[in-house]
């Protein structure tokens, strides 16, 4: 029997609370239901296994990340485009550490599933947006999302490590990187251009 109230977003959900708080690594089939107050098998009934339940938690912090950033973009270009992006994204992945985790970790996730979550095809239309305020086009855009989002990531993950143990601030640094990060897509040495 479905206990009421009982739903898969409610499940994923609570398993992204549970991703925040504790560590996505601490979410399990057994830690969510005891969170909810069911047993692990009514679970089942919501989310085929655990592999799945990764996957909806990555595909809803896709979609919470993207709306921020969009929000924080609208209506600008360039180098306000830029800072408001890189804000947006960094805020999320401070303010939620387990939902941000699975966003970056491979999971497969149902491509029927996936197909019905917009946050991730929406990632890269925003992203491919602000950079092509900049004049960039294949295959210097593909290298430049690849540029932004490791040096957002890594960032991220030595913040929230405490890898940063200098006397600057972290901010500090995260607005001159952002500084050096749009003087570099203003100068994108072209492929093919001479070194």
């Amino acid at each position: 029997m479905v206990r009421a109230g009982l739903t898969t977003q409610r499940v994923t959900l609570a398993a992204a609370e549970l991703a925040d708080e504790a560590g996505l690594d601490q979410v399990t089939m057994s830690a969510v239901a005891r969170r909810l107050g069911v047993k692990d098998a009514s679970l089942y009934t919501h989310v085929r296994n655990l592999e799945d339940l990764r996957g909806r938690i990555a595909l809803l912090a896709a979609d919470e990340k993207t709306i921020r950033i969009a929000e924080a973009m609208a209506g600008l270009a360039g180098r306000e485009a830029l800072i408001a992006y890189a804000d947006a994204w960094r805020d999320y992945a401070r303010e939620h550490p387990g939902r941000y985790l699975a966003t970056q970790t491979p999971v497969p996730i149902d491509p029927e599933l996936a197909a019905q979550a917009p946050g991730p095809r929406r990632a890269v239309e925003l992203t491919y947006r602000l950079l092509r305020a900049y004049d960039l086009a294949e295959p210097d855009l593909t290298d430049a999302v690849r540029l932004l989002r490791s040096t957002f990531h890594g960032f991220v993950a030595l913040e929230t490590a405490g890898g940063f143990a200098h006397q600057r601030t972290p901010q500090e640094s995260w607005v001159r990187a952002l500084d050096a990060l749009h003087t570099l897509l203003q100068h994108w040495p072209r492929e093919g251009d001479p070194a």
